[in-house]
C-alpha cells in the first residue's frame, strides 16, 4: 500500500475539516484533541480536482487523525463553493468510521457499504449492511441515519443504495 502524504493546502485542509468533523461524537474536548494531531491518509492513488472541489482516494482508503478513522475503498470529499467541506463519501464492501468521543466513553463505530457525512446538517448515512455500535449499544439494517448533534438514530429496511429488505435489529443494554 502507499503511503500518499498531504502537502497541498486544499486537500488537507479538506481533509483536517472531515475528520474534526466526520465522526464529531461527544463532546467539544474529543474534537479539540483530534483536531490538534497530524492527519494520516494511505491510499493507493489520490485524484485532486481543485476547481471541481472534490479529492479522491482510492485503493484501500486509511485515514485518521487522533481518535477518529476513516476507512474505505474509495472515499471522496467535496467542497462548496465558499470552499467548505460539504460532504464525504465511503464506499466499499465495509466502509469504516469511528471515534472515541472521551477517553472515558468507549468508541463509537460505524460500518456500511456506503457512509455519506453531510457536514452542514451533522448527519451520518450508514447504507446498506448498515451498522452502528455505542458502546455496548447497536444498532444495525439496510439504512441507518445518525444525527450527530442530537444523538439521534433512524433505521430503515430498505432504501436507496440498499440490495433488498434488511430488517432492523436493535440491542439497547440497560443503564447501570
Amino acid at each position: 500500500m502507499k503511503r500518499c502524504r498531504l502537502h497541498k493546502p486544499f486537500p488537507l485542509a479538506l481533509v483536517g475539516v472531515a475528520l474534526i468533523t466526520l465522526v464529531g461524537i461527544g463532546p467539544a474536548m474529543a474534537q479539540q484533541r483530534d483536531a490538534e494531531q497530524p492527519i494520516e491518509v494511505e491510499a493507493d492513488q489520490l485524484d485532486l480536482d481543485d476547481r471541481a472541489g472534490t479529492a479522491v482516494y482510492l485503493g484501500d482508503v486509511d485515514i485518521r487523525q487522533g481518535s477518529m478513522r476513516l476507512t474505505g475503498d474509495r472515499v471522496e470529499f467535496q467542497r462548496n463553493a465558499a470552499g467548505e467541506l460539504s460532504r464525504a463519501t465511503a464506499r466499499g464492501e465495509r466502509a469504516y468510521i469511528e471515534q472515541q468521543p472521551d477517553p472515558d466513553q468507549p468508541v463509537v463505530r460505524g460500518w456500511g457499504r456506503t457512509i455519506v457525512y453531510h457536514v452542514a446538517e451533522r448527519r451520518v448515512e450508514l447504507i446498506d449492511r448498515a451498522e452502528l455500535h455505542q458502546g455496548s449499544d447497536t444498532f444495525d439494517g439496510g439504512y441507518l441515519e445518525y444525527f450527530l448533534d442530537r444523538r439521534v438514530v433512524q433505521a430503515r429496511a430498505q432504501g436507496e443504495g440498499v440490495e433488498g429488505s434488511q430488517r432492523i435489529r436493535m440491542t439497547l443494554q440497560p443503564e447501570r
